[in-house]
């Protein structure tokens, strides 16, 4: 497999390594005694450790603890630093104390926000989140102000995972609602006649590190477990005894439904109506993931018609929920207040886990649970920035054309270059977040972006292909492979099967460039709609109208064909989304043989 460390950079005049070393980035070589200070980011570094002379008695660190951590956690702080424990501090006091401090460790109920970055007069290195989600810290701020941002994503996983499977249980065998009708005076053995769970089929949604464990635990309980998710690994699914399936198989075949997917744009409310009618019906839902992936009011709905049997949730869209919340309130509705990770175990590992990440980042080590990247020098990133775009906007674009149930496994990137020794390191992180994002609640960058591909079982490997011609640009195209998958438009297989887009900057934008074996030139600006079609005149026209009388503007559109009247795929450029109704159209015109939508 591809080493996924970070390579040794070079330092050619166009290299990024003589200005983005990130051991120069994080610094190291600061012992126990030495105090740390920084210096507002300067040109050619993102941030600049050095030793000092103190004003305070101590010669450590300062990690302000602005929420409760566990205590092991605590302890590996103050063997390494000067640990100073304020819990519920207002907006006011964070700002007043932070100018004092190194590092900010906090949870979700304390807002990082630009002010907070500002206050700290250039001094704060790093905050860690003791959990998942940074909602609550502004990584844009973080990142101008040169502060590294870390979180603490594995140490939950075991909790989580065994609050899915007690709520799958407690649902099926109504344990909530009979232990109130008991405490209200009442014994109703008959109206809470429950559900086995042996031989029935779950399908877990979203594969990742939780999912795999819930799937693990029901498999013990004799269920049928299926699962969707476009990265899980086949052999990884089949060790465990799991069916990689599409997302309309699994919602159509399960008879329990466990949701593990982030809250991303594409998974926001992706359960609702139209969702909950391809179901079969009397289905039991389980969320310990995000609220915001179902639209509650069409569960409701669903729960009323009979759809959708029972719910059990320990997520909500709005967090607390309204007391008047029609679906917390529903009877066949159990639910938590957001307990998947409240376990003691899984407390006490977070505590660990982002107090190691803390200390490692103030010793300069890279943190792969870096959630911000390192700011680029500018008259690197001015040169790049059409390039960076263009590499994550060909992974977006490769990676929406897998077709569900097909792993990710293999990626091949290739670079064309009259630049000798060019640092693709940036460039590399851009595809993988391409690939990774759009499905993920996983922020990719430069610091973590190899460690990211290898979690999840990717493979990228880079070819350089040297051009003859002037250094003047650093790229002539990007072009992006995946191998081992089936494609949602065949169009886009090359002859060799694999997945295939290219790409080249054309006066200073990103365009495609190639599909396939096919040529086309259309700006990689808002979406795209790639169609086959047989090669005859009015096809533009066609096409056009249809989305001329939707109000879809369109900004570019391209052909590209094998010979005349025979094959040829067209790309076009649209600022808006069409609606279904209208892409359905495109499909029904007798000449176009298949389409696919593509958001970047």
């Amino acid at each position: 497999m591809a080493s996924l460390k970070i390579p040794t950079l070079r330092t050619p005049s166009h290299s990024l390594s003589s200005k983005l070393s990130l051991r120069s980035a994080f610094s190291t070589n600061f012992p126990n005694s030495a105090r740390f200070s920084r210096s507002q980011p300067q040109r050619g570094r993102v941030l600049i450790i050095t030793s000092a002379a103190s004003s305070s008695s101590s010669n450590k660190p300062t990690v302000l603890v602005a929420e409760k951590l566990g205590e092991a956690g605590l302890t590996l702080l103050k063997e390494f630093a000067d640990v100073d424990c304020s819990y519920n501090l207002s907006p006011k006091e964070l700002r007043s104390k932070i100018s004092l401090c190194d590092a900010l460790i906090v949870r979700s109920g304390t807002k990082v926000n630009r002010a907070v970055f500002e206050s700290s007069g250039g001094r704060l290195k790093v905050v860690g989140r003791a959990g998942v989600g940074i909602d609550n810290v502004d990584l844009a701020a973080a990142t101008e102000h040169g502060c590294l941002v870390v979180n603490a994503p594995t140490a939950n996983t075991v909790a989580a995972a065994e609050h899915g499977i007690a709520l799958l249980a407690a649902m099926a065998r109504n344990v909530a609602q009979a232990d109130a009708s008991i405490k209200a005076g009442k014994w109703q053995r008959n109206k809470y006649v429950g559900v086995s769970l042996v031989g029935k089929t779950l399908a877990v949604l979203g594969f990742g590190k939780v999912g795999s464990e819930v799937a693990r635990r029901a498999k013990g309980l004799g269920m049928h477990v299926i699962a969707h998710d476009p990265y899980a690994p086949a052999e990884r699914a089949c060790a465990i005894g799991v069916e990689l399936v599409s997302f309309d198989e699994a919602i159509g075949t399960a008879d329990f439904i466990s949701m593990h997917m982030p809250l991303i744009p594409a998974t926001s409310k992706m359960f609702n109506d139209e969702t909950f009618a391809k179901m079969k019906k009397g289905v039991r839902i389980v969320n310990v993931a995000r609220g915001g992936v179902v639209d509650e009011e069409a569960l409701v709905r669903a729960l009323d018609a009979g759809i959708v049997a029972q719910a059990a949730l320990d997520v909500f869209s709005e967090e607390p929920p309204k007391q008047d919340n029609k679906l917390v309130q529903h009877e066949m509705v159990t639910v938590t207040p957001h307990l998947g990770a409240s376990t003691m175990e899984a407390q006490e590992g977070v505590a660990i886990e982002i107090a190691e990440a803390v200390v490692g980042a103030l010793k300069g080590e890279l943190a792969a649970t870096a959630v911000n990247a390192p700011m680029v020098p500018a008259e690197v990133l001015l040169e790049l920035k059409p390039y960076v775009i263009l590499a994550e906007k060909l992974g977006r674009l490769a990676v929406q054309l897998v077709a569900g149930g097909s792993g990710v496994k293999t990626v091949k990137v290739s670079y064309a270059s009259s630049r000798p020794n060019l640092d693709t390191r940036l460039l590399r992180a851009m595809i993988t977040k391409g690939i990774i994002e759009p499905i993920s609640d996983v922020y990719v960058n430069l610091v973590n972006a190899d460690y990211t591909a290898k979690q999840r079982g990717v493979r990228i490997t880079e070819e350089h292909i040297h051009l003859d011609g002037s250094h003047e640009i650093p790229l002539e195209f990007i072009k992006v492979q995946i191998a081992d998958v089936k494609s949602k438009f065949a169009s886009a297989t090359s002859k060799s099967g694999e997945i295939k887009v290219e790409g080249r900057v054309k006066d200073g934008i990103p365009h495609l460039t190639k599909v396939g074996s096919f040529r086309v030139d259309v700006s990689l600006e808002g979406s795209i709609i790639l169609c086959r079609q047989v090669d005859q005149p009015g096809m533009i026209g066609k096409v056009g109208s249809i989305l001329g009388q939707e109000n879809v503007n369109v900004s570019f559109m391209s052909v590209g064909r094998v010979a005349p009247r025979k094959h040829a795929v067209m790309a076009i450029g649209v600022d808006d989304q069409p609606r279904k109704e209208s892409l359905k159209r495109i499909g029904e015109v007798p000449a176009i043989e298949e389409f696919v939508f593509l958001k970047l």
